[in-house]
């Protein structure tokens, strides 16, 4: 963990500048809420108001941290650390350390993603080690580092065994987790309780987004080479329907309806929206319009009404209107913002 900094107030005024920061996006009279970016280039975590746009705090950070998790409470955020072997812990509130702060896991982990839901289970993909962990945190209080009990699936042979999980989905009931192995483009399905890997199926080449369907009946998975995104059936992974995508469908998200489905593509710089009723994809969404503003992570407001979509390159956020497709303004980032939380 590093020491936080606090910036500067005259960053939220025009015509003040702050070293190293880009300006402030314009204020939203209709968004509410916090918006949490990893800076994988810049080792911070950045923690925004969407009601100004502007950056209120940035923390130093492990080196590379990448995609970010966050309880249904919203009362901490966990970044995971690729280049390392640690998960650091956040509160929220004023980005100080939940407890300690550090979460360490075996050598050689390099986690990804990790995802955290109802109650203190985090499970995180090792994909240094060819594994999954499950993790159950006990209080996490004062300076004390918070007390885990920590089962891994796999990583027997590390460091010969085969890649772990690049990105991750859980369901609601917290029973399985799936992952997706880019260099083999299988997808693997863990059971919780048993602690145990269920089946894996190679699905096409280099697969690496994913999300699960609200209700836990549809797995998506999209393939960066093919350019088309997959629905499987969760339990035998089973292709059932084929879409395509933009170039390089690089992450999914799933409206929090559950009725599409939409793909973030880092080689033509818009996103695809698939009607997963009909499994089709039913129109394209401009953002960048190119691969050179590196566009990867994507996540849904709360409410469905707005997408944000690092454009990790040129160090932004796009806020982009659901219903109209319109991007409604560029949010300022650290060096190399990827990973995303939002919380209202």
């Amino acid at each position: 963990m590093r020491i936080p900094f606090v910036i500067a107030a005259c960053a939220a005024l025009a015509g003040c500048s702050t070293a190293g920061m880009q300006g402030p996006a314009a204020p939203s009279d209709s968004v509410t809420g916090t918006m949490f970016v990893a800076n994988k280039r810049g080792a911070s975590l950045s923690r925004i108001d969407l009601a100004t746009g502007a950056e209120t705090q940035r923390v130093e950070t492990c080196e590379n941290p990448h995609e970010l998790t966050v309880p249904e409470s919203g009362e901490f955020v966990i970044v995971a650390c690729y280049s390392g072997q640690t998960l650091e812990l956040y509160r929220t509130q004023d980005l100080s350390p939940g407890g300690s702060g550090e979460i360490m896991l075996e050598q050689g982990a390099r986690v990804h993603s990790a995802l955290w839901h109802d109650g203190n289970l985090v499970v995180a993909g090792a994909e240094g080690r060819g594994s999954l962990y499950i993790i159950a945190l006990g209080p996490i209080t004062g300076d004390n580092r918070p007390d885990t009990a920590t089962w891994e699936i796999g990583g027997d042979n590390m460091p010969d065994t085969a890649p772990g999980p690049h990105l991750i989905a859980m369901d609601a009931e917290q029973r399985h987790v799936w992952g997706t192995i880019i260099p083999t483009g299988e997808v693997v399905l863990y059971e919780i309780p048993s602690y145990s890997e269920v089946r894996r199926a190679r699905i096409g080449e280099q697969v690496e987004a994913i999300a699960l369907s609200p209700d836990g009946q549809g797995l998506w998975v999209a393939s960066n080479a093919d350019n088309v995104a997959y629905r499987l059936d969760p339990m035998t992974l089973e292709v059932q329907a084929e879409v395509p995508t933009g170039a390089v469908p690089i992450r999914l998200a799933m409206h929090p309806s559950g009725d599409f489905v939409v793909s973030s593509n880092y080689g033509s710089g818009d996103l695809t929206v698939i009607d997963t009723r009909t499994d089709t994809a039913v129109r394209t969404i401009p953002v960048s319009g190119s691969q050179d503003a590196a566009q990867v992570t994507l996540v849904f407001s709360a409410d469905g009404q707005r997408l944000y979509a690092a454009e990790t390159a040129h160090d932004t956020i796009a806020e982009i209107d659901f219903a109209s497709g319109q991007v409604l303004r560029r949010i300022a980032t650290g060096p190399g913002g990827d990973g995303l939380a939002v919380i209202d």
